[in-house]
């Protein structure tokens, strides 16, 4: 995100770059909440809640005065994710979960989401390798869970084909990056 981001304020684009949960104050307690690893006492819906609160702050606060300043927003995760971790792979229900974030988020969906694939197995290798990296309550899931997680990314992708591209994880950051910078720049042209 961080080196989309810079390619394109280095061509002149004013560009936004957030994450979520997070982003802002009151989004970055509701995530130290949920992803503190004290918290494996969580219930699947009460997380849920919470992404979708840490959301819909984060919306209003930081994406929405952004895109009406005519800003690119590039945001690590929204809905998606949602969908992905709490509907699918907890076994809340994809329905549920959307219906939860639609009050949360209304019409707001992002023009392009951009689903970085790679095999659980080998993310979560990356993600042990990085001995600076804090793990979170997440990352300590079991390999059968993010496969389920993987899972239900692939399942969003074939129902919103014309929204969500699936970028090669596996591949070189550079090749990752190129082949996101020519989406995005494809995107921006068709919008603008």
């Amino acid at each position: 995100m961080n080196l989309l981001g810079e390619r394109l304020i280095d061509e002149g684009y004013e560009v936004v770059m957030t994450r979520e949960p997070g982003g802002i104050m009151i989004s970055e307690k509701i995530r130290d909440i949920i992803l503190n690893n004290e918290h494996t006492m969580m219930e699947s819906r009460t997380e849920a809640l919470l992404y979708a609160a840490a959301r819909r702050q984060h919306l209003v606060e930081k994406v929405l005065p952004a895109l009406a300043a005519g800003k690119i927003v590039i945001c690590d995760r929204f809905i998606d994710s949602s969908l992905a971790y709490q509907g699918f792979a907890r076994g809340i229900g994809v329905e549920e979960i959307w219906a939860i974030n639609k009050f949360a988020i209304g019409d707001t969906m992002p023009e392009k989401t951009l689903l970085f694939d790679i095999d659980p197995a080998v993310g979560l290798a990356r993600i042990n390798a990085h001995k600076e990296r804090e793990k979170n309550r997440l990352d300590v899931e079991n390999l059968a869970f993010h496969q389920k997680v993987r899972a239900g990314y692939l399942s969003l992708v074939e129902k919103y084909p014309e929204r969500i591209q699936v970028i090669d994880a596996s591949q070189t950051i550079e090749n990752v990056l190129d082949e996101t910078y020519v989406i995005i720049k494809r995107e921006l042209e068709i919008i603008r």
